[in-house]
Parts: C-alpha cells; sequence; structure tokens
C-alpha cells in the first residue's frame, strides 16, 4: 500500500499527488513512468513521473480525470492509500551533450515536460519553455516552469492569458529569428506534436516527440501502445511504454496515432461517466 502524502488541485480537472515510494524516488528520471492500481479490483494505469524527492521519498504524479480510474483516483485524498505504485519503467529522457533545449508543452502534457526541463536547467543547459493551454483557467505550472527557463513562453487559444495562439507561433518565430537549440522536446497532444514537428523540420533542428498519450498497458503486453516509425524508408513497429516514451518526432507516423488514439475514447467516457454515478450513489 502507497499513502498519498500530499494532492494539490492544479485545475478543475487535473490534479497532482504525491506518493511515498522511496525505491522509486531513489531511481526514477524524467521520461520515466509508473503503474497504479488504485485498489485490489482497479486496472493498472500508467503515469508519468512529474517529479521526485529522494529524501523524502516521495513521488509526484499529475493526472487528469477522463476515465472510471482517474475518477476513483480524484476521490482518494491525503493520508489515504493506493494498492500498487510500481516503477519507474520506460526509458529515460536522453540528456547527454545537450547545451541548448527547447521544450515545448501543451495542456496536462506540461507535467510530464515540467521535470525534463527541471533536468536540463539542473545540468546547466540553456532552457528555453513554451506551454500552451486552451484557456487561462486550465494553466498549471506557470511558477515551476519559470524557474527551471531562461525564457518562458506562455499561450492560450483564446488569448485569455499570455499570448494569444499554439505553441508553434513562437516556436516558429524563434527559430526564423536564427536561435539554435540543439534538441526540441515536445510533449502533449498528439496533433500539438505533429505541428511542432512540422515547424522544426525545414530548419533541420532535432525534434524529440513523447508519445504517452498512445500508452494503455505499460509493459509492452497489450500493443496498445504499437506506433509505426517511418526510418530509411522502411515501416517498423516501436512500444511506446518499453521503446520509449521519447522517439525522433521525424519518424512518428502521427495519423496512424491519433486514428488508434480514438478507438478509446467512448470506453473511456462510459466509463468515467459510470464511475461517476457511483461516488454519487455513495455520497446519498
Amino acid at each position: 500500500m502507497y499513502k498519498i502524502v500530499r494532492k494539490r488541485c492544479l485545475n478543475p480537472t487535473v490534479t497532482q499527488l504525491e506518493i511515498d515510494a522511496p525505491l522509486v524516488a531513489n531511481k526514477a528520471k524524467p521520461g520515466q513512468f509508473i503503474i497504479l492500481r488504485v485498489d485490489e479490483e482497479g486496472e493498472r494505469i500508467p503515469l508519468t513521473v512529474a517529479g521526485t524527492n529522494p529524501k523524502e521519498g516521495t513521488v509526484k504524479i499529475i493526472f487528469q480525470v477522463v476515465g472510471a480510474t482517474t475518477e476513483k483516483l480524484n476521490h482518494k485524498e491525503e493520508g489515504d492509500y493506493i494498492t500498487d505504485f510500481v516503477g519507474p519503467l520506460g526509458v529515460a529522457t536522453h540528456t547527454e551533450g545537450i547545451k541548448k533545449v527547447c521544450v515545448v508543452g501543451g495542456g496536462v502534457g506540461c507535467a510530464i515536460a515540467l521535470p525534463v526541463a527541471e533536468e536540463f536547467h539542473k545540468l546547466g543547459a540553456e532552457v528555453t519553455s513554451i506551454i500552451g493551454f486552451r484557456n487561462k483557467d486550465i494553466l498549471i505550472l506557470e511558477d515551476e516552469f519559470k524557474a527551471c527557463s531562461d525564457e518562458l513562453v506562455v499561450m492560450t487559444d483564446d488569448g485569455s492569458y499570455g499570448r494569444h495562439g499554439n505553441v508553434t507561433l513562437p516556436l516558429k518565430e524563434m527559430l526564423e529569428a536564427g536561435k539554435q537549440f540543439d534538441t526540441i522536446i515536445t510533449i502533449g497532444p498528439l496533433i500539438m506534436m505533429k505541428f511542432v514537428v512540422a515547424t522544426a523540420k525545414p530548419f533541420g533542428t532535432p525534434c524529440v516527440v513523447s508519445m504517452n498519450p498512445i500508452m494503455i498497458d505499460g509493459t509492452g503486453m497489450c500493443g496498445g501502445c504499437r506506433l509505426s516509425l517511418i526510418r530509411d524508408g522502411k515501416r517498423i513497429t516501436k512500444f511506446a511504454c518499453v521503446d520509449g516514451p521519447d522517439f525522433n518526432g521525424y519518424e512518428v507516423d502521427f495519423d496512424e496515432a491519433m486514428s488508434r488514439s480514438r478507438m478509446y475514447f467512448d470506453f473511456e467516457r462510459k466509463a468515467h461517466d459510470e464511475a461517476c454515478n457511483l461516488f454519487k450513489k455513495e455520497v446519498q
């Protein structure tokens, strides 16, 4: 059993939990993830490590309430326990030799982008961060990004905060102005990452994408995170959970990934609604 040490609401649908898990806290690196079960009858879900405190033995996770399991998890409070918390899993983000990096995060993907930006900052790299949200009400982690970035640009689709537009706008401006990056790392919705890659491609800047959005089982057993890469004219298959989650963005078949990710939307929505109805009955 793993104790919830701290709980923080980041916006109406996104929550941060700090879990007492010393073994994971001492080994986890940015880009890796854990698998948890809320209770003994619960499903296994992967969530990216959003930060660690090895001294306290705690691990931060950030999740958006979209299905039944995240709804159940969101009803847990400080002092409550979850049944399983296994990790770290996946391959850590590559940092060696990178002196100038642009980290581009979108929505709840910023929870994954933050520890990456923090790691580069700790290693002495020059960090430019671009984070984007639909509107001001769902903005998360701005102060944390400010603390680890040499330059931070905040974008909102409706212009309610920061700059008006999507994350590719300032990225393109920077690249056109001649700003050099050893690599661009982008984490967020698949469609956002697709267009970040398209923006970077004419400039030849290496671009890494985190394929967390298509991860399901987390161990390579279910095949749900199957990913097609186009390399040297050949199509090869990888698994986001064991071969990634980071991949060369220029090789990823985003259209296929987006098509496959939509397969689970209706199921998640139905399961979420059933879980909500169950909690309402318990309250009554």
